[in-house]
């Protein structure tokens, strides 16, 4: 079944063009089918872009999936439109008195703050706190996956001596993880930050196991025992160019920024990238709907709660 998202979502056309299997919520209102409730906490400054590299994941997939996008009230996005935010976004205090079979937390271009310092850090405080018991089943991905470890283990962030940027190669494991169903012994996934987490510092604390990993990246995904919490260091969800983007925007800066590894042919910016993570990307976020978010959650979305 799609993905269901609003009439006018400017997703819609690509998602299309793209030949996404989408339904529209008017549509969707004839179907006696209770939809997968999914919310989105978008944190990146590119909302749409990131809106629509998740709706095409999450619209990959045999069931009816519904996000609701939620932005932080306590920051001003300054690269989207009031309009858009006003049209299809609420906040927290919208959403806080209901409960979701799925909750994804984006990353954010905050990494090298203290979590403290971040502007927002408060109410994604109240936001991972509350899905505990209002949400079945969280997915964070790269800072927000850092901003989990750390909320709920304590967990710091580490700074790296040089940025990890490129494509690189990972491998599971925990052979037995059903988040991995169907996974080749080696997969790649689109990495870019600062920071990152230790193994260490992961293994101390009980509760949590390590499910994938990279010999260059590191530690890439962990979960709690039960997968009611999944933290993704990675970007998966990224497009063919969006590593591209970020090169040639620091080129154009003046920055100093080495070429992505694993991402162009013959490592020559002026080629189009190669992209090697789509199907592994597909198939990660269809598992979790499936084996964490589909089967496990109840009929009666208002009964999530801890534990269940």
């Amino acid at each position: 079944m799609p993905i269901k998202i609003p009439n006018d979502l400017p997703a819609a056309k690509t998602l299309q063009n793209e030949n996404i299997f989408f339904m529209t919520e008017t549509r969707a209102m004839t179907q006696d089918i209770r939809p997968l409730r999914i919310l989105i906490v978008n944190l990146m400054p590119k909302k749409i872009e990131t809106e629509t590299q998740l709706a095409r994941l999450l619209g990959n997939s045999p069931l009816q999936v519904e996000p609701t996008l939620i932005h932080t009230s306590t920051h001003q996005s300054k690269n989207v439109a009031e309009e858009h935010l006003l049209a299809f976004y609420k906040t927290f205090k919208d959403v806080k008195e209901e409960y979701f079979d799925g909750m994804i937390v984006t990353g954010a271009p905050v990494e090298q703050m203290p979590f403290e310092e971040v502007e927002y850090w408060e109410e994604l405080c109240q936001i991972m706190e509350w899905s505990k018991t209002h949400v079945h089943s969280s997915l964070h991905i790269c800072w927000g996956s850092q901003a989990g470890l750390y909320y709920h283990f304590g967990i710091p962030k580490r700074d790296l001596p040089e940025k990890l940027f490129g494509v690189f190669p990972h491998k599971v494991e925990y052979k037995q993880s059903i988040l991995f169903r169907g996974f080749d012994d080696e997969f790649f996934v689109p990495q870019s930050r600062h920071t990152t987490v230790l193994r260490e510092d992961i293994e101390s604390k009980s509760g949590l196991k390590i499910l994938a990993s990279s010999d260059k990246a590191g530690v890439y995904v962990v979960s709690t025992k039960n997968g009611r919490q999944i933290f993704i260091t990675g970007h998966s969800e990224y497009d063919a160019d969006t590593l591209k983007a970020e090169y040639d925007r620091d080129i154009a800066l003046g920055k100093e920024i080495k070429i992505p590894e694993n991402y162009y042919p013959n490592d020559d910016p002026t080629k189009p990238p190669i992209v090697s993570w789509r199907g592994h990307a597909h198939l990660l976020f269809s598992n979790w709907l499936n084996y964490f978010v589909y089967q496990s959650t109840p009929y009666d979305v208002n009964k999530v709660s801890q534990g269940e």
